[in-house]
């Protein structure tokens, strides 16, 4: 045990000679800038958003931290995933969104959903590793993705966009397969 302590200051000593003048002269510039950061964390987190006494949507996370640096943006992390159903005005559900992970961003108003993210609604199924909501500009873009149209055309590109409501979709690069109805009859 007294062998262990020995090594540990031994070692700590030696990292301490390593560093040259100019590193040492650092250190209390850095610690001189003290960064606090407030983190809240709320377990099973469930908000509904709802516009004119009509439910629009329904987001459900495990866990939702509310992050308040000291310095920077604030934003709220859900870093075991997340869940929204989308709704229209009877109530039935017409799209999702799961994630693995999500961060929001308050200042810029931009959500990014990250790690086997996947858009259902009733025309596509849409898989990315990563999904950028903008709520400003009402845009959800991703970098790449895989579209699966009800059709069970399948479509991947680069340089996906699509408006808030997914009713039409972009896509640069694209390759992928589809199926050709034959409406001949003879």
């Amino acid at each position: 045990m007294l062998f262990k302590k020995h090594r540990l200051v031994l070692l700590l000593s030696l990292l301490v000679a390593a560093c040259n003048g100019d590193d040492t002269k650092n250190i209390s510039v850095v610690s001189a800038k003290k960064i606090t950061l407030s983190k809240d964390r709320t377990y099973g987190m469930d908000v509904i958003y709802s516009d004119s006494a009509h439910v629009k949507a329904r987001g459900y996370a495990p866990v939702y931290d509310k992050v308040t640096p000291s310095q920077g943006d604030q934003y709220n992390e859900m870093p075991e995933g997340v869940k929204i159903d989308f709704y229209d005005e009877t109530m039935r559900i017409t799209g999702s969104i799961t994630s693995k992970y999500a961060i929001n961003n308050e200042t810029s108003r931009t959500t990014t959903f990250r790690k086997n993210v996947v858009v259902v609604n009733d025309k596509i199924t849409f898989t990315t590793e990563e999904l950028i909501w903008d709520e400003n500009k009402k845009l959800y873009s991703s970098p790449y993705g895989t579209v699966v149209t009800k059709d069970g055309d399948l479509i991947t590109g680069s340089q996906f966009s699509a408006p808030q409501d997914f009713s039409s979709y972009r896509i640069v690069t694209a390759a992928g397969s589809g199926y050709v109805k034959d409406n001949m009859q003879p």
